[in-house]
């Protein structure tokens, strides 16, 4: 196997072939992978902390039993960014203490982009045909995106987050990162649905539709996109090139192009607003996970305690600090003005002010912008470092937000997002669905790419 794919994958599961015989259901001996930060009863679930190496407490994520349920084989954990990426503000994309650093199968001295990294990996080499990844910003999107995979974080509250690591109660959740939009589709027609041990899913039974039946090929046809043009000046040539081939391709198909110049009022203070959300709700929501663990199994119960075991862990800061814990220990709590002011500011920007506006003011049905650029080095002291992202406004406002294979940018994939408002998560899709349809631009790693 080569070592791209042994350090996309953290853990094989010791039953999964047990399981196989008995499978049946909608996605049938299908084999996937999870972030090593969703539970299962079968293996350990790290979140690619040594702190956490031992957390094995028996139980399935209720993502995890409705993949069973259809008759999915779950083979294994994928490695992922430590922490999900919010242990420092200079961790590495795709490296865990636990797991060691994840490859880009593209070119291995460019990174994978986090924080489900493996998961991207995985599917990108063919080990699986969907794996399980989880988003707080960017962290489904940026390595679907850089790995030449479709990658899906739908609305938040769709998809339960019982079991799964925390940063946020806002922000996160969980997606499927598949080959096709289809697979995608099917996946998430699974893992959907309300969760009374997760408040904000309880209009997801209602919500939810069958969304690979909803998938169209000729949805483009008479559908006006908005092209989010503020963000280009931030992309590299050759992917904002790549993004007009792309245009083109969705106007053969019958769509008509709407360009969107100005950005949204609060655009810019958006990130600080969203930083203080993140590390307000990283401690509550972590200290609740942690508390909710096996004691004899994880002795870290709180924050504070995790701090105290990565100071006394060497292999922990090897490689980079924990200032994001840190800051994020010596915040207020969910009554904090501080916190407050910016959950509120943050969600009306991001969704009835940024997102929902432009579509409203500009009549159209979906936003699309490259999700970013090709994959940058591994090498701190280069200056090739991310050039661009999508994802900030989906992931604050906590609406969908897919990304699709449009083409290669110095020989590395990129991806463009599709996005639209809170539940049009099957809109967003077939959209999605007609521009791979008719571009059919992924090619996989080792494939000769033009």
């Amino acid at each position: 196997m080569p070592d791209v794919a042994a350090n996309s994958v953290l853990l094989v599961s010791p039953t999964a072939l047990a399981v196989a015989p008995a499978a049946g259901g909608p996605l049938a001996g299908m084999p996937i992978l999870l972030k090593d930060n969703i539970e299962t009863a079968d293996m350990p679930t790290t979140a690619g902390s040594l702190a956490l190496s031992h957390n094995a407490p028996g139980r399935d994520a209720p993502l995890a039993a409705r993949l069973r349920a259809a008759g999915a084989i779950i083979i294994g954990k994928a490695n992922l960014s430590e922490w999900a990426n919010i242990r420092s503000s200079e961790s590495i994309s795709g490296w865990s203490a636990v797991g060691g650093q994840t490859r880009n199968p593209y070119d291995p001295e460019r990174t994978p982009c986090g924080s489900s990294s493996g998961s991207a990996v995985a599917v990108a080499i063919g080990l699986v045909p969907v794996a399980i990844g989880t988003e707080t910003d960017g962290s489904i999107t940026c390595p679907a995106s850089v790995t030449g995979v479709v990658g899906f974080k739908p609305t938040v509250g769709l998809v339960s987050r019982t079991h799964i690591v925390p940063i946020s109660h806002s922000q996160d959740t969980a997606g499927p990162m598949a080959t096709t939009v289809e697979d995608a589709a099917r996946v998430l027609t699974v893992i959907a649905g309300s969760d009374p041990m997760d408040p904000a899913t309880a209009e997801a039974d209602a919500r939810k539709v069958d969304y690979a039946a909803a998938l169209d090929a000729d949805s483009l046809r008479g559908a006006r996109i908005g092209v989010m043009r503020f963000l280009l000046p931030n992309y590299s040539e050759e992917t904002r090139a790549a993004f007009e081939t792309a245009l083109r391709a969705m106007r053969d198909a019958g769509a008509e192009i709407v360009d969107i110049t100005e950005a949204p009022a609060d655009f810019r203070r958006i990130g600080g607003w969203e930083l203080t959300v993140l590390l307000t709700e990283l401690k509550h929501d972590l200290n609740l996970y942690l508390a909710s663990t096996n004691p004899a199994q994880v002795r870290t119960r709180t924050l504070a305690d995790v701090i105290a075991f990565n100071a006394a862990e060497p292999r922990e800061t090897v490689l980079f600090g924990q200032d994001l814990f840190e800051r994020a220990e010596a915040t207020g709590g969910l009554d904090d003005p501080e916190y407050v002011e910016a959950r509120t500011n943050s969600l009306r920007a991001a969704g009835p002010e940024g997102i929902d506006r432009m579509m409203a003011e500009h009549q159209v049905v979906a936003l699309v912008a490259p999700t970013t650029s090709r994959a940058w080095t591994n090498d701190r002291e280069d200056e090739d470092d991310m050039q661009g992202s999508a994802s900030r406004l989906a992931a604050v406002a906590g609406y969908p937000h897919l990304t699709v294979p449009m083409g290669f940018d110095r020989g590395m994939p990129v991806g463009i997002s599709f996005i639209a408002g809170k539940w049009e998560d099957a809109k967003v899709l077939s959209l999605g669905h007609a521009f791979e349809q008719r571009t059919l631009a992924r090619r996989p790693p080792g494939a000769t790419v033009h």
